[in-house]
């Protein structure tokens, strides 16, 4: 349907009515942030809760596929938070930007090639400090990054405590606090990353 019968070499009030739209996010719902803010990548370590994260985040809406090229399975998802649609990435467990594995080579791809908006880099709570040079390394990289300390049920076992508000401070991202086996900090996380959006 034309607007006006101007030519279309003239005629700018389509593409400045698409901007003023993007801009102030009067889209439909359809269109949401999925494409300004379409991808969220789980990073860290092996055995530190991302599965478990990624399953609560997706629930039912997840794929398994090949990484092009390799043997290394990489889930893919979606999540609902509030009006806002998220594409969700569980890359392999890494240790480092420096890959030495094909799991550790296929994470940092897709961290660093694919449109990633957001990477959340989910960490043992008991073994904070050892996994906190990843953290560096992603924030050196230039990835908006929040930082989910999982498993904080078993440091709290072991009497560990850990100041969220002081990370948050020193490091200058958002810090979560989290047990995802027990649902614990989930939504704490969803609002950050809405926030983090915002």
């Amino acid at each position: 349907m034309e607007c006006h019968k101007c030519s279309r070499n003239s005629c700018h009030s389509k593409t400045q009515k698409n901007w003023f739209t993007s801009l102030f996010n009067f889209q439909s719902k359809s269109q949401s942030y999925t494409e300004v803010f379409s991808e969220i990548a789980l990073v860290g370590m092996p055995n530190v809760g991302k599965s478990v994260l990624f399953n609560a985040l997706t629930g039912i809406y997840a794929t398994v596929s090949n990484y092009p090229g390799t043997t290394v399975e990489v889930a893919r998802g979606k999540t609902q938070i509030g009006e806002h649609s998220f594409g969700v990435i569980d890359t392999p467990g890494m240790y480092s930007l420096l890959p030495i594995t094909e799991e550790e080579k296929v994470a940092r791809d897709l961290l660093m090639r694919k449109s990633v908006s957001l990477a959340i880099h989910v960490v043992e709570a008991k073994n904070l400090g050892r996994m906190l040079p990843l953290t560096f390394q992603l924030l050196e990289a230039g990835l908006p990054l929040i930082l989910a300390i999982n498993m904080m049920d078993e440091a709290s076992r072991l009497k560990i405590k850990i100041d969220p508000l002081s990370l948050e401070e020193k490091l200058n991202i958002p810090v979560v606090k989290m047990s995802a086996t027990q649902g614990i900090g989930i939504d704490q996380l969803k609002r950050r990353i809405v926030n983090y959006v915002k």
